[in-house]
This record gives structure tokens, sequence and C-alpha cells, in this order.
């Protein structure tokens, strides 16, 4: 792999301020040679101005954040990133590359989960360029590398986790949004280290069940919801019927048989799970009449 080499290129004043005044000079010598037969003045000043012309080719300006990738007759020389106006050979040719910071997001993508269920999934990947030569010579368009790579590693993410799941310590895609951001980071940088290219951030900006699937989906995390809320009303309630009991027993407040305590139990399991408000029942009898 081509690894980028630190290149120094000597600041451009200097040539600027000699070279273009020296340019006007030398098509005047040139003029007045021909003028008065000269020839030396003449052939030295004609010489003088293509080469004044080549050294002003020389000068290149590096933007801060930027690089200028350096190739001399199709062999990499290095890469210049001291900003400012800068001169170097004219022979040599100066490649521009970006390197701010970039962030794009990537389309919708359908994909099946590691349940089976058709979800769509969107991302946005935040990135910079780190090594200009592997950027520019490792792949043949690196910007759009980064983009078909980030996509395929969004997609290959969510079909390893579940876009939902009502068990502690199971990462999902909905329930667990740092965790897959930080896996999802680790993916795409993977794939894009070829490129000389730094993942700073992925995360998830779109998540959702395919519209065929939305509905029943809906309908099953409702279910899944309200279960887990009756089960924790169902532990707290055998709860504090188990403390009523202890209490009445303890304190000694009324004496039940089994058949009375069953029907205590009953009675609070109906009062403390019910959906709706208790109504009174006045028993004027006994339990068998």
């Amino acid at each position: 792999m081509i690894k980028e080499k630190h290149m120094t290129a000597s600041s451009g004043w200097p040539v600027l301020l000699t070279a273009v005044p020296l340019l006007p000079l030398a098509a005047v010598g040139f003029i007045a040679g021909i003028a008065r037969g000269s020839i030396l003045l003449g052939v030295l000043s004609f010489l003088a101005i293509p080469a004044l012309v080549m050294t002003l080719v020389g000068l290149f300006i590096v933007n801060p954040n930027q690089g200028r990738v350096v190739l001399l007759f199709g062999r990499y020389v290095g890469t210049v990133k001291q900003p400012g106006l800068r001169w170097a050979n004219p022979f040599l040719t100066k490649r521009k590359i970006s390197l701010r910071v970039r962030n794009f997001e990537t389309g919708h993508s359908k994909v099946n989960d590691t349940d089976g269920n058709p979800i769509e999934i969107a991302s946005v990947v935040v990135w910079k360029v780190v090594d200009t030569a592997e950027a520019s010579f490792e792949v043949d368009d690196y910007v759009n590398y980064v983009h078909v790579q980030s996509e395929s590693a969004v997609r290959n993410l969510a079909t390893q986790y579940p876009y939902d799941t009502h068990e502690d310590g199971q990462l999902s895609l909905r329930g667990s949004t740092d965790k897959i951001a930080e896996k999802l980071q680790t993916e795409i940088q993977s794939r894009l280290h070829k490129a000389g290219v730094k993942v700073l951030e992925a995360r998830i900006t779109h998540l959702a069940y395919a519209p065929e699937i939305a509905s029943a989906m809906l309908q099953r995390q409702q279910a899944g919801a309200i279960i887990a809320a009756r089960t924790l009303i169902v532990e707290g309630a055998v709860g504090m019927v188990e403390m009523a009991l202890d209490k009445l027993s303890a304190q000694q407040i009324v004496e039940l048989d089994e058949e009375r305590k069953a029907a205590m139990v009953s009675n609070l399991l109906v009062v403390l799970c019910g959906d709706k408000g208790t109504q009174p029942v006045l028993n004027t009898g006994t339990l068998h009449h």
C-alpha cells in the first residue's frame, strides 16, 4: 500500500515577487534587442520569457485543512499540507484533496433483521481523510467508496440484531442505540481503512418496520408492553397479599381458615390486578349461603 509522505514546499512569495517584475522586463528586452539589432539581447530575453512563465507555473495555493498530492511523471513524491502560497518544481502535478470533516446520510435501506422482520434503516456517517496517498491511489474514487461501503456496513449490521427485544441484556437496534452506534462505527471503519479514511462517528438516523408489517408489529409491541406491565402488576399484587396475610396473622386481628384465606386472596388479587374500579358487594350471609 502507498503510504502518505510529508513534503515541504518553499514559500511562493519570493518567486512571485521576483518573476512577475522580470517578465515584462524580459519582454521589453526582447523588443529592444530586435529594434537595436542585438541578437544576444534578443535571444536571452526570448529564452527568459518561457523560463519565467514556467517558474510561475510552479506556484500553487494550499488552503487550510487541504492537502496537495504531488506527482512527478506518475510517481508519488509526497503531500504538501502547509497552508499558504507555495512553490515547487513546475513539472510536478499537484492534486487537491480535502482534509476537512465531512458527513453524509445513507439512503433508506430495506433489510431483514436477525428475526427475519423487514425493516427500513438509515444512518449518518462523519468522516475525514487522514492518509492522502491511500485516498488518492488505493481506491478509484474515495468519496464514492465511503458512501458505498457505509451503506453496505449498515445493511450488514441490521441483519445481526433484532429490531426490538424485551429481554434484559440483549442488544437491539431500537433499544441499544449507543452500543449499536459503536458497533456501526467499527464496522464502517474496518471497510474504509484501505482508503485512508477515519470514521469519527456513525449513528442510526432512521429505523422503522417496513410498511407491509408496520401495523402488525405495532400490535405486537403493544401486546408485549401489556404483558410486561401485567407481569409486574401481578408480582406486586402477590407480594401485597402475602404481606397482608402475614400482618393479619401476626397481629391476630382475625382468624382465617384455609377457605377464607383463599377467598381473601382471590378478592385482593381482583382488586389489585383489575383494570376497573371495584364495586362493593353487600354479603348478608356466609361464604356458603
